[in-house]
């Protein structure tokens, strides 16, 4: 399995409507097109034989590596230097249009020298349809055409019209095309491969390409200049927001979790799920997020996006939402496994689709109901259509709030009574009342509020668990679950609640490892999956967010610091972190890019009040594992 990079040896790339991973190789090891969803045309990231893949790297037997963005863009630079000279691969898609869905995309690969001289070889092997469809090559002096049944690609050469033959291609008994390209100090050529179009290849010339790279530099420039944020960590931030934005899929608004699918949350185990959907949760979060850092148009496109599934109420199993949604918002993710691949390292299944879709997830009703009401005092606000609607999810929530659920972290170990669940009901119950009051709008207003305040209640009673001081995963059990750091920033407790820091105390005791988070501990609490995980990133900047909100400004700082300095050579974060500092899970991960936005955020607020870091009572010893116990239960807080 040595041949595999590094999940975090990719950088990303992308058109608004679907992406592609580029390692410091220089290879395109996924790419699924026409959407972020589709299937497959390189995915040698889950397996490195059948996959397929577009390489572009040195002759040379030794050479260094580095590879960069081109400043305030979404352009990769890959580069490479020998002994006889330094060269580039710069990787991007043209963003042609941000409003409809189109079959056709481009990925741009500009080849240049930039000193010296350098030979690359071109090695180009598409396997369409996760590789379970064939296709015939049709090779011309000008480019290479692959047609599938349903798929194509094409691949036209960057060439000048007096160019001697700088490049000669050859087609292998697989139907892959090998090449070489010589240039020298100055020189530039490369391809354009293109998808939906079923050729024939053209020349391309120089300056055309040139022209290309002109406006995408030009368009993200413009769309990063919307930023308002000026705080400690710009340039970590906007990186941040890049990547959000080439997780978008602009058509419908929708975000998806992460452009991969089967990357492993351990190394050779069965926890590899398919992340290229929207969730209502990370939709939601989006919008603190973009608004927060003043992309306005993005998170106004989130809410609608958000506001047309609240509509729908299309959802099964679950309640009137599903979970997770295809970008276009319909809802088909019937789960399947690739039998034929691999996996990445040899972690088996490698599934598409997800099963989970219709699970009871009780948390995102808070999330969405609470995304709109943000957007909502910022001047986003919705129709009396939009209001009936919203209504009628949270009449439905009101009569479905008090059973067990899968939970946030899509279990499959059976239902629960999460915690996390029923204070995310309580938001969304809470910001119901407050919509409703403001705008004057007709509600059952006395229900909302009974169901709200009895939803409170059985989280002070029920949630909180006497033995470890601390509120807990679920009811039945004395473990605790990360989650709940959402529970100061939702409003729900005050961050100076004896119960709060008491529970922060014991999160730290069980799941805080030098700095990072774990989700929650499987092995005390099953969820019906085998092995085990890394620290999970959100939880981690949550965990940011909740100390700065409890005065601990300087802890939450040196954990943010800390926490930055695992993300990847180019700003870019997976979802969890191994043992050994290896970034593992789907890459890069929404989540984990929006809660280091909003972290960032709260601790800019905090250091810039000179909120001064409080000083907590000195726990009582206790026994390894358990949260440090208190003298006396503390009352219960109020909202």
């Amino acid at each position: 399995m040595a041949d595999y990079p590094l999940i975090a040896d990719h950088g990303l790339i992308g058109d608004l409507q679907t992406a592609a991973l580029v390692t410091t190789d220089g290879s395109i090891d996924w790419f699924c097109a026409p959407r972020f969803d589709s299937p497959s045309i390189f995915g040698a990231l889950l397996d490195i034989e059948k996959g397929g893949h577009c390489r572009v790297r040195p002759t040379a037997d030794v050479f260094t590596r580095k590879q960069l963005y081109f400043p305030d863009t979404a352009i990769l630079i890959t580069r490479y230097m020998t002994e006889a000279g330094v060269g580039e691969v710069v990787d991007f898609m043209p963003v042609s249009s941000s409003t409809s869905a189109s079959s056709r995309h481009r990925i741009v690969r500009m080849v240049r020298c930039v000193r010296g001289q350098m030979t690359f070889d071109v090695d180009l092997a598409p396997q369409f349809d996760y590789g379970r469809e064939r296709h015939e090559v049709h090779l011309s002096e000008d480019g290479v055409v692959f047609a599938g049944t349903s798929t194509s690609l094409t691949a036209h050469l960057v060439l000048e019209p007096d160019d001697r033959r700088l490049a000669e291609g050859t087609i292998d008994e697989n139907g892959h095309m090998h090449a070489q390209i010589t240039l020298v100090a100055g020189q530039m050529r490369g391809m354009v491969l293109e998808t939906g179009v079923a050729g024939p290849a053209r020349r391309i010339r120089v300056a055309e390409v040139r022209g290309l790279f002109d406006e995408t530099v030009a368009f993200w420039k413009s769309w990063l200049a919307q930023s308002t944020y000026s705080g400690r960590w710009r340039e970590t931030l906007h990186r941040s927001a890049i990547t959000l934005k080439l997780m978008t899929y602009a058509p419908s608004g929708g975000l998806v979790a992460a452009p991969t699918a089967g990357l492993p949350e351990q190394i050779g185990g069965e926890r590899n799920w398919d992340y290229r959907y929207t969730w209502i949760r990370d939709a939601s979060f989006s919008v603190y997020s973009l608004l927060g850092l003043g992309f306005r148009n993005e998170a106004a496109a989130f809410a609608v996006w958000l506001r047309d599934r609240v509509q729908e109420q299309a959802g099964g199993n679950g309640g009137p939402l599903n979970i997770m949604y295809r970008v276009d918002g319909s809802s088909d993710l019937s789960e399947e496994v690739l039998d034929h691949w691999e996996g990445y390292r040899g972690s088996r299944p490698v599934r598409i689709g997800n099963g989970a879709a219709e699970q009871l997830q009780l948390d995102i009703y808070g999330e969405a109901i609470d995304s709109i009401y943000f957007a909502d005092q910022r001047g986003i606000g919705m129709g009396h259509g939009g209001w009936l609607r919203v209504a009628g999810v949270l009449d439905w929530l009101c009569d479905n709030w008090d059973q067990p659920e899968e939970g946030i972290w899509e279990t499959r170990g059976g239902r629960e009574s999460f915690t996390y669940g029923r204070l995310m009901s309580w938001v969304a119950l809470d910001r119901g009342v407050r919509l409703a009051t403001q705008h004057g709008r007709p509600a059952p207003v006395d229900r909302w509020r009974a169901q709200r305040d009895a939803v409170y209640t059985q989280i002070m009673e029920q949630g909180w668990s006497t033995k470890r001081q601390a509120f807990r995963q679920h009811y039945r059990t004395d473990v605790l679950d990360s989650s709940l750091l959402r529970a100061t920033a939702v409003g729900f407790i005050t961050p100076t609640d004896p119960m709060w820091t008491s529970t922060l105390a014991a999160m730290e005791d069980e799941l805080v490892t030098d700095s990072l988070v774990y989700r929650y501990d499987p092995a005390a609490s099953p969820d019906g999956l085998q092995g085990s995980e890394g620290t999970f990133s959100l939880c981690t900047f949550a965990y940011v967010d909740s100390l700065a909100r409890a005065g601990q400004v300087d802890k939450a700082r040196i954990v943010f610091e800390k926490m930055l300095t695992y993300a990847n050579h180019v700003g870019l974060f997976s979802e969890e972190i191994a043992l050994t500092g290896e970034q593992i899970g789907n890459f890069p991960q929404a989540f984990t890019h929006l809660s280091l936005i909003d972290a960032a955020i709260t601790l800019d607020r905090q250091l810039d009040s000179g909120m001064p870091a409080l000083r907590l009572p000195t726990p009582v010893a206790s026994a390894p594992g358990l949260a440090p116990q208190r003298s006396a239960t503390p009352a219960p807080a109020s909202a």
